[in-house]
């Protein structure tokens, strides 16, 4: 069995209750796309799954709408967000805002052994690309920005950063096939591994901003929102022998 893959760090509580283990593992769910934009969030179904009791499970939803990471309907179902336009244009500006900054910041921290699993995960996510596997393409290219990011030791900031993550994981995953279809790629993580070797963190964190709202600009362009209008196909005349 797979280790599971490190996250962002959450909020800790003196205890780790059952609330707290649900909390946490359908916020990593939230991040890594597990669930679609727009799907509902039944009790017992995602209960069921977690090996727990409804109630750990509601405890845990209350808190991740509270926090924005999930939204409710007028029945009172939690349900995943499914972003307006305007909302994932504005996400992408914050992501160009925060994750830049956690870069600049973490600068004095990234040593040897940092850049080396910077480029460990840098190849894992060539290697994905090469072989069409989006599910691990995703996951290096989160993995290879939270081995940046953890290093600015700024609790708050990374608060910050994975309450994006929370409303883009949904949709990253929607779009999994158009990201690794890309071409060229929009990856520049090779381009801000070769500025961290070089010790240019300002250069680094440019080409960061850059990569974040190239990727917006793709995927607004290519991806459907919960405003857009659909336009009704016509059928096509039968053809008559």
């Amino acid at each position: 069995m797979d280790k599971p893959e490190k996250t962002l760090p959450y909020q800790r509580f003196a205890s780790d209750s059952l609330e707290d283990q649900a909390y946490r593992q359908i916020r990593r769910a939230l991040v890594e796309g597990d669930f679609a934009p727009g799907q509902k969030m039944p009790i017992r179904r995602i209960a069921s799954e977690l090996g727990t009791s409804p109630m750990p499970v509601r405890t845990a939803l209350r808190r991740l709408i509270s926090e924005q990471a999930l939204d409710v309907l007028p029945s009172g179902t939690a349900i995943v967000p499914r972003l307006t336009r305007s909302s994932f244009a504005k996400l992408g500006m914050v992501r160009a805002a925060l994750e830049p900054l956690a870069v600049k910041m973490a600068a004095s921290n990234l040593d040897r052994s940092t850049q080396e699993r910077l480029a460990e995960l840098l190849q894992k996510e060539q290697n994905a690309r090469e072989s069409g596997d989006p599910v691990q393409l995703l996951r290096a290219d989160r993995q290879f920005l939270l081995a940046l990011y953890e290093h600015c030791q700024t609790p708050m900031l990374l608060a910050m950063i994975e309450a994006t993550w929370l409303r883009r994981g949904p949709h990253f995953w929607e779009a999994r096939w158009l990201i690794i279809g890309r071409s060229p790629s929009g990856s520049k993580h090779a381009d801000i591994l070769r500025a961290v070797v070089s010790q240019d963190f300002d250069g680094a964190a440019q080409i960061l901003k850059e990569e974040i709202e190239g990727t917006t600009s793709y995927l607004l362009e290519r991806m459907s929102f919960a405003d857009d209008q659909v336009t009704p196909g016509r059928l096509r005349p039968i053809r008559r022998k």
